[in-house]
């Protein structure tokens, strides 16, 4: 089968290629909507960008409504969030943040969620997760006719549990994925976890 996009909705589209470029990365993203009062959502068009400057993108579209997400309003004001990555067991916890509230009202509240202090970055971050981001606004940039919005963030610190990390023989932190167990979003309402990590050298 060949499709021509032009043939199609964007809402069709969207469907088309959430379904097929798979599996995603979810960034799990806590922000301040005021007061500490934190919002916690999840993007999976969200991917890595750069490694100097260390930069993280995500993109958001709009609510039902037409207005712009409360992450993306709230990065705008504060100018910095928190990027986790969720586990596979956090997948009905990340389903219901997904759920479109009233600004001011939090995802974290409401699911009971626990924070923790993020030593070195001025949010918290979720106690539970094994990998999370500290961020600071690098640029916002609209695409298309919604329109659409992507984030550039700077990663700032990064805090790995001691759980999923050893040593390698050079010095070097290795970083098990089977021990994070990184959450992947598919198409429509599916997820996926990771099977067994395998490695292959590159050629020189």
């Amino acid at each position: 089968m060949e499709l021509n996009f032009s043939d199609f909705s964007p809402t069709q589209i969207y469907h088309l290629m959430t379904q097929t470029i798979i599996p995603r990365p979810i960034a799990w993203i806590l922000t301040d909507s005021g007061s500490e009062n934190y919002n916690l959502a999840p993007f999976s068009y969200f991917s890595a960008v750069s490694s100097a400057p260390p930069l993280l993108m995500f993109s958001a579209g709009k609510k039902p409504t037409g207005e712009i997400k409360d992450t993306v309003k709230n990065i705008v004001n504060t100018k910095q969030c928190v990027v986790h990555i969720a586990s596979a067991n956090d997948a009905s916890l990340v389903t219901q943040t997904a759920a479109t509230l009233a600004h001011g009202e939090s995802e974290v509240s409401l699911n009971q969620i626990k924070l923790t202090e993020f030593s070195g970055f001025s949010l918290p971050r979720v106690e539970h997760c094994k990998v999370a981001y500290g961020c600071e606004l690098y640029e916002i940039k609209e695409l298309g006719d919604t329109p659409q919005t992507l984030v550039f963030v700077k990663i700032t610190t990064l805090f790995l549990d001691e759980r999923v990390i050893e040593l390698d023989a050079k010095g070097r932190i290795k970083v098990h994925a089977d021990k994070i167990d990184p959450l992947a979003r598919l198409g429509a309402g599916d997820y996926a976890a990771i099977t067994e990590p395998f490695a292959l050298k590159r050629p020189d």
